[in-house]
């Protein structure tokens, strides 16, 4: 059996928007040409700021949006070429905790409803018991599974999302920002659940975040996005990052001791436009280490070291982090 157990290769997605009598329509590229692969019973953290096509890129993964290039591996199987039959039978192993969990939760059914419906899609009988075994896995209790959504708190809601893509039992979960919408201290709960939860039942996560020290924490890998690409792959949240955005993103959350701040990286100029990207580098008109070459050449994602990938042609070395 491969370690690997999702491989994405050449991943993109373009939209097409506007058009009418009077606009012509205008594509944008929310995610380029992304490689990626995820192993067994690891968590892969994908980070960047909002717009980069990380949740875009998660619905690819699962294939609930179809990608205009690329494919998706699972366990082996090509999930960009099965048939609607074939994938829905594959997604039994695949599913999606997503960041607001009031929107993802239909406020007609009650959580026992909810938790069903997975079975119901499926058409797989729903076992004897298996509601409240689920809502006690997350840590509720099962009387709350004659109750509706909106009468559940922010925390309550998410971990119904987390024990219905749990129900029918799954290798892979993708998380989109699962924390994003809850109050710190409610986040913490979360993550800690999701840690215990990947320890019982030898999970394998693809987490998406735009808190890169949360990431750090929570992850193995650490994925970099810019503008719907991938522009750093660290290997480990020990390994210091080369990419002058990366550097900058993990500058953000930088700690309020005085003994470990460092010398921060500022970012100036304003994002370009997804619709009309500029030749060169994206992060160009951003980054502090830009030369003549960034603003006439697009750096494509290289090997710099063992397990750790980069775009960039005047990355960091050691004597600056």
């Amino acid at each position: 059996m491969s370690d690997t157990l999702v491989e994405i290769a050449g991943l993109s997605k373009r939209f097409q928007t506007g058009g009418g009598i009077l606009r012509r329509p205008r594509g944008m590229l929310a995610v380029r040409d992304v490689s990626l692969s995820i192993a067994r019973d690891s968590v892969v953290g994908v980070v960047g700021e909002s717009g980069c096509g990380k949740s875009t890129l998660a619905r690819l993964v699962l294939r609930l949006l179809e990608p205009s290039a690329g494919q998706v591996h699972f366990d082996g199987t090509e999930v960009t070429a099965l048939a609607k039959g074939e994938l829905r039978a594959l997604r039994r192993r695949m599913a999606m905790v997503f960041q607001d969990p009031y929107s993802s939760l239909d406020p007609r059914f009650v959580i026992a409803d909810v938790l069903a419906e997975p079975y119901a899609v499926q058409g797989v009988t729903l076992p004897a018991g298996r509601i409240g075994e689920l809502l006690e896995q997350v840590g509720l209790s099962p009387d709350l599974a004659a109750s509706h959504p909106h009468q559940l708190s922010g925390g309550q809601r998410q971990r119904v999302g987390i024990a219905r893509a749990l129900a029918l039992h799954p290798d892979f979960v993708v998380l989109d920002e699962p924390t994003a919408s809850l109050d710190v201290s409610i986040q913490a709960q979360i993550v800690a659940l999701l840690a215990r939860l990947r320890a019982e039942l030898g999970l394998t996560y693809l987490f998406i975040s735009h808190d890169l020290g949360l990431v750090r924490y929570f992850c193995d890998r650490i994925v970099v996005m810019y503008l719907g690409a991938v522009v750093e792959v660290l290997p480990d949240t020990a390994t210091p990052p080369r990419h002058p955005y990366t550097r900058a993103l993990m500058d953000s959350n930088f700690s309020p001791d005085p003994q470990l701040r460092r010398q921060l990286t500022a970012l100036e100029g304003e994002i370009p436009s997804a619709f009309n990207l500029p030749k060169g580098c994206a992060f160009a008109a951003r980054c502090p280490r830009v030369t003549a070459r960034c603003r006439a050449e697009n750096p494509s994602l290289a090997r710099a070291r063992p397990g750790h990938d980069l775009a960039c042609f005047n990355p960091i070395e050691g004597k600056h982090l």
